[in-house]
């Protein structure tokens, strides 16, 4: 039996789950709409059917000689080779390196990569905490601002690479960020650091899933340097990260973890390293989520970027132009809807007079609508965006040390996957409506030390959903 293409038109039939009710307040269940594709994406039925088929034939990798073993390490391989093609990574100059998630490849690099010992690091201030509390620990790190749309400050970043010229050892900057969707220029990020001897370390765990990378040959005057990256954010969450890097930059050095797989040869009194990514895979790796993250790259290629790109802008460009009819709400970063392709799918907003928690709360329990709400783990830049002074961090950060989250500062975040559709933008639109006049039915209470809002006298059956 031929099997239908997969395209942008239908992927929303292969996306698992997409058909689950949800309780409501009033009793009702009803389809869920999930906004939160830039915490993590939901899985396609293509990578789960290729896991299960494989999950007859798992075995563990690498000098095993029983055939299951076999297998499973041909295709553990492969799939190097796939997230290879993906970026148009050739395998000879480059590593492909795989971990626990995207933030354990971003501290493997900060304890690993050569750097000057007098340098220092330039980080924005738009950066997810994971490629910023890395590098703190290994050499000096200085912020880049940001201006009052969240946009980098490209006359802050010129002053900075003044005042530290011939100290910056590396820039570190995401590709996209997952509080605005602001895409950065990251190829004339690289040509910069390169021009000032510096390394460029593109955290693409936002971008990856909506746009191209093309990481370019080294010696290229825009090629990245170091990229990393999540297969949960990319259809695929099974527990695996990536780390890509130029192989001489992990020839030398001892790996940051150490044990099995990790050596040639060992002896009470010393042992001798194999070759990289072997001596970087500590341990036995998540072959399963490598194969499944190789799937879901290839049903993303079949589909082709391109078409991902345009549909999420058009999304986008939907979603900002009912958004800002809406009386009451304030936005950050840009809402202009001929930016659409120079930025992702993720809209921040809050609703005036209303703690962002409950309107999180009353789009889930009042209309099924599953968003993030808080700081969305970029502390610095989302206080920037909302105008805290100084002053009010230093009483919300005493409250926070009290246990008392009930003010903490923050934001309501939407944001697409490939799957979405207008009709679900429209189910937002509605709850969000009914919220802004105070129309909402339930009685929610806050609970201090989370700042989580709960409808009072409302219980969940979890049992009813889901069992182990």
């Amino acid at each position: 039996m031929h099997q239908q293409p997969i395209t942008i038109d239908n992927i929303v039939d292969h996306v698992v789950g997409i058909d689950k009710k949800v309780p409501l307040l009033n009793g009702e269940k009803i389809r869920y709409i999930y906004l939160d594709n830039a915490a993590s994406t939901p899985t396609l039925k293509p990578v789960l059917k290729s896991l299960n088929d494989f999950m007859e034939w798992y075995s563990n990798i690498h000098r095993g000689t029983g055939f299951k073993s076999q297998i499973s390490t041909h295709y553990f391989e492969l799939s190097r080779e796939i997230v290879a093609k993906f970026f148009n990574v050739n395998l000879k100059e480059h590593l492909v390196i795989f971990g626990k998630n995207g933030t354990e490849a971003i501290n493997k690099l900060a304890h690993r990569v050569p750097l000057p010992e007098d340098c220092v690091i330039l980080v924005t201030k738009m950066e997810h905490h994971s490629n910023d509390l890395p590098w703190r620990f290994r050499r000096p790190v200085v912020h880049v601002a940001v201006d009052n749309q969240g946009r980098l400050d490209w006359k802050d970043f010129e002053d900075k690479l003044e005042e530290y010229k011939n100290k910056i050892g590396l820039i570190a900057i995401t590709a996209a960020s997952n509080v605005t969707g602001y895409i950065n220029d990251v190829y004339a990020i690289a040509e910069i650091a390169h021009k000032n001897n510096a390394k460029v370390m593109v955290d693409a765990a936002q971008l990856v899933p909506h746009r191209r990378i093309d990481i370019k040959e080294p010696g290229h005057p825009q090629h990245l340097d170091f990229l990393a990256f999540s297969a949960h954010k990319i259809y695929a969450p099974f527990g695996l990260g990536v780390l890509i890097t130029d192989r001489g930059m992990f020839k030398d050095g001892d790996p940051d973890m150490v044990g099995g797989g990790t050596v040639d040869l060992v002896s009470e009194d010393y042992a001798y390293w194999t070759d990289a990514p072997e001596k970087e895979e500590a341990g036995t790796p998540n072959v399963v989520g490598a194969i499944a993250l190789a799937k879901a790259l290839n049903v993303i290629m079949e589909i082709g970027m391109d078409k991902i790109a345009e549909h999420e802008a058009n999304l986008t460009r939907y979603a900002l132009h009912e958004l800002k009819k809406i009386p009451g709400l304030i936005f950050y970063g840009s809402v202009n809807e001929d930016e659409v392709n120079d930025r992702l799918g993720v809209i921040s907003f809050n609703v005036m007079d209303k703690p962002h928690a409950l309107v999180g709360a009353i789009l889930n329990y009042e209309g099924g609508v599953g968003v993030r709400n808080g700081c969305f783990c970029a502390h610095p830049y989302v206080k920037c965006l909302l105008g805290v002074t100084v002053e009010e961090t230093k009483i919300l950060e005493e409250r926070i040390l009290n246990r008392d989250r009930s003010t903490i500062p923050g934001a309501v975040r939407m944001s697409f996957g490939m799957y979405n559709k207008k009709e679900e933008v429209d189910q937002m639109i509605d709850v969000l409506k009914i919220i802004t006049k105070d129309e909402y039915k339930g009685k929610y209470e806050l609970y201090p030390e989370t700042g989580e809002y709960f409808p009072a006298d409302f219980k969940v059956n979890f049992d009813e959903y889901y069992q182990f």
